[in-house]
């Protein structure tokens, strides 16, 4: 029976299997038994407790790990799975890696005739319940045909952007101009607040004018304004997605995403151990 291995269930991950379980036979992994066994309760999906014993007739790989050297350590660690997939097997990584990483990852799994495919995920974790996420997409024309059916149970919107490295790289501008836009619309709010207009009405200007984004219509209404900061998306993990991007932009001039950069990258030592990506409104004062 053909088998997809999805590895890594986190916030994410977790409500990405359970969808896929619904539709393929599933087998799930993640260093967390509880997590797997969440997964497995929702029902559909074959829980692995070790990685050196997977089921029989494994012809997916799904991955949603935190970053690149997760995914190298899978695939090419010690204990790697790369060498012990079968010639035609699929690789789909989900998280949001290095392009130059799946580069490399692609071209070893291609010696080996294993197909490679980034397919980073756009939506957070509301969209990831719901099967809704925007999927962007990098292999080949084959290797992204034969992804599509189990893209298309997590994602409503899937775009294929290029070759191997081209959807993390994609991923990564989206991330980069999304906390912009975060930084932008806060730093609206503390010039409005200032003159003396309330935040919450300067939102309404924004959402009702030219300058609304999706930053301002669900960030800053949702999670700022009444500062839950809940989205479920790290600051930390927002960092690497900007500094992802950052690398690409090599020696090109953008002056407006270095500020925005170095503002939310020399601020993170002040908001503690673990916070929301939405708390970039703190670093403008809108917590008080």
């Amino acid at each position: 029976m053909a088998t997809t291995l999805f590895i890594g269930l986190g916030r994410m991950g977790a409500p990405m299997a359970a969808l896929h379980a619904k539709t393929f036979t599933t087998a799930v992994f993640d260093l967390s038994n509880e997590a797997t066994a969440q997964v497995v309760e929702e029902g559909g999906a074959i829980p692995v407790t070790d990685l050196s014993s997977l089921p029989a007739g494994i012809d997916t790989v799904i991955l949603m790990l935190p970053s690149s050297r997760q995914v190298e350590d899978t695939l090419t660690g010690d204990n790697g799975l790369l060498r012990s997939l079968s010639e035609g097997t699929l690789i789909i990584d989900m998280g949001s890696s290095e392009p130059t990483s799946t580069q490399d990852l692609a071209r070893q799994a291609q010696e080996l005739g294993v197909d490679y495919v980034d397919a980073p995920v756009s939506g957070g974790v509301p969209k990831a319940r719901t099967g809704e996420l925007s999927i962007l997409v990098g292999g080949t024309d084959e290797a992204v045909a034969k992804a599509r059916p189990h893209l298309e149970v997590m994602g409503t919107t899937i775009i294929h952007v290029g070759n191997e490295g081209a959807g993390d790289a994609a991923k990564a501008i989206n991330n980069l101009v999304s906390a912009t836009n975060i930084a932008v619309a806060c730093e609206a709010l503390t010039m409005a607040d200032d003159f003396g207009i309330e935040p919450t009405k300067m939102a309404e200007v924004l959402n009702s004018a030219t300058g609304r984004s999706q930053a301002s219509e669900l960030k800053v209404t949702k999670y700022i304004l009444p500062q839950n900061f809940t989205s479920g998306f790290a600051y930390d993990l927002m960092l690497k997605d900007m500094t992802i991007a950052m690398g690409l932009a090599h020696s090109l001039e953008t002056p407006v995403t270095d500020v925005a950069f170095d503002k939310l990258n020399t601020g993170r030592a002040d908001l503690g151990d673990t916070p929301d990506h939405t708390e970039i409104s703190r670093l403008y004062g809108l917590d008080r």
